[in-house]
């Protein structure tokens, strides 16, 4: 036997000790992944059930029939279409405008020098523990005052200037070398020059991170515009979701139906950005290397 067959056979237990471990981490993130999901394929079967099987003493995925028209039902019973454009538009408007404040906030806090600069930093991220159930009072009556309730500008600006996004970008702008930055500035560049052509480049991930974060923050909302809108023509899908619910009880199948309707505006963001998204989540692991 020569000694590269006996490498091979060395080799052997260490080969099926690794297929082993592989196919344990698996099968382990496909029980994990099934978890997650199976709420979502439970709500889409329950969505094409009679309303009263929906809590049937023998849960099944199936009913005595498929009802599609649920969907329909879901869409015309109460201005569904709206309210996803609503919570479309303020999302995305609100997720734009998050990610503009957090980069201009965050490269001040990483790249300018001033009096205090990390105490007011720190201040600035301490803001994060007050619960939203904290702020809709005083938002409220300075929305009131300016005249802004029940409008987009209500639903969009208030909850644009957060500390996550700044915080979240500032740990990325203290990775890149100052000396990108400052061999644009040698050339002549002005600061909002590097920021937009040097810096913001190797970001790319980050931004979208934060952008996705926000969208299904301002999608997600329901306590602010349950405070904030008073008409129908501006209310948000979980607003719309709400209508189901009236004093004669809960029409579960149309909400499961519209609850799968509204998940469609999300699961198209992620998968459009899903790759940028696994790059952010895996450059922040690691410190931002």
């Amino acid at each position: 036997m020569t000694s590269d067959t006996l490498r091979r056979h060395r080799l052997r237990p260490a080969q099926r000790v690794v297929v082993t471990k592989t196919w344990l981490n698996t099968l382990l993130m496909a029980i994990v992944a099934l978890l997650f999901t199976f709420p979502f394929i439970w709500m889409f079967f329950s969505a094409l059930k009679p309303e009263s099987e929906v809590f049937s003493p023998k849960p099944t995925f199936i009913g005595s029939e498929v009802k599609w028209s649920n969907f329909v039902d879901a869409w015309t019973l109460v201005p569904f279409g709206r309210f996803i454009f609503n919570g479309f538009f303020v999302s995305i408007c609100g997720a734009l405008l998050s990610v503009i404040v957090a980069v201009l906030s965050a490269y001040a806090f990483s790249r300018l020098r001033f009096k205090y600069r990390d105490r007011i930093f720190l201040l600035y991220v301490l803001t994060l523990v007050l619960p939203q159930e904290v702020l809709v009072v005083p938002l409220f009556i300075m929305m009131n005052q300016l005249g802004l309730v029940d409008t987009y500008t209500a639903l969009i600006i208030p909850f644009a200037f957060t500390a996550f996004g700044t915080f979240l970008l500032r740990q990325f702008f203290l990775t890149i070398p100052i000396e990108f930055e400052e061999a644009a500035l040698i050339d002549g560049a002005s600061r909002f020059r590097t920021l937009w052509s040097v810096l913001l480049p190797q970001l790319t991930a980050p931004l979208s991170v934060l952008g996705v974060f926000s969208f299904v923050g301002y999608y997600n909302s329901y306590l602010w515009p349950l405070i904030i809108i008073n008409s129908q023509e501006l209310a948000t899908v979980p607003l719309g979701l709400s209508m189901f619910t009236g004093e004669h009880g809960t029409q579960w199948s149309l909400m499961m139906a519209a609850s799968t309707i509204a998940i469609i505006p999300s699961l198209i963001i992620v998968a459009l950005l899903q790759r940028q998204l696994i790059k952010g989540v895996a450059l922040g692991g690691f410190g931002g290397r």
